[in-house]
C-alpha cells in the first residue's frame, strides 16, 4: 500500500419492508428525525455495529425504527455508488421483507430510535426519499415483478 492508508467504507443496512395491501405492493418507509434529510422518508436501517452480522444489523436497525421483526429477510442486493450518503463513503447491503397476509395484518408499524414517524406507501408512488432510497425501491420492484425465486 506503499505506506498511504487506505479509505475504508462504513458498512450500512437497509430493509425494504413490503406487503399486498388494499391490492398494491406498499412498502413501509419511516420519517428521519435526524440529519442528514432530517424530514424525509426513508428505509428503515443503519450503520452495522463492529462484530455483528448484516442480518443481525438489518433485523436490530428495523426493529429499532419500527417495531417490527418480519419473519424471513433475504439479501436483495448491494449499493456501493459514490456519493450516496453526505456523510461519507457507504456500501450498503440492503434486506427484502415480503409479508404475508396474515403476517402484515398483525403488525403495527411504531416510529423508535431515530425516526419521526412511520408509514405504508404504495410503492409505485413515492413520497420524496433520503439517500439513494429510490434506487433501492426501484431494484425492489424488479425483484417484485420476477416473482419467487427472481
Amino acid at each position: 500500500m506503499n505506506g498511504k492508508e487506505r479509505e475504508r467504507p462504513a458498512v450500512t443496512v437497509d430493509v425494504v419492508v413490503v406487503a399486498r395491501r388494499e391490492g398494491q405492493f406498499q412498502v413501509l418507509l419511516v420519517r428521519r428525525a435526524r440529519p442528514p434529510f432530517a424530514g424525509l422518508w426513508a428505509l428503515p436501517g443503519g450503520f452495522v455495529e463492529p462484530g455483528e452480522g448484516l442480518e443481525a444489523a438489518a433485523r436490530r436497525e428495523l426493529r429499532e425504527e419500527t417495531g417490527i421483526e418480519p419473519a424471513c429477510l433475504e439479501q436483495l442486493h448491494t449499493f456501493g455508488d459514490p456519493g450516496r450518503d453526505p456523510r461519507g463513503w457507504t456500501i450498503s447491503v440492503a434486506y427484502l421483507a415480503l409479508l404475508g397476509d396474515e403476517e402484515a395484518r398483525s403488525w403495527q408499524p411504531q416510529p423508535g430510535s431515530d425516526a419521526a414517524g412511520v408509514g405504508w406507501f404504495d410503492l409505485h408512488h413515492l413520497p420524496p426519499l433520503a439517500f439513494d432510497h429510490v434506487d433501492i425501491l426501484a431494484c425492489a420492484a424488479r425483484r417484485l415483478e420476477r416473482g419467487p425465486g427472481g
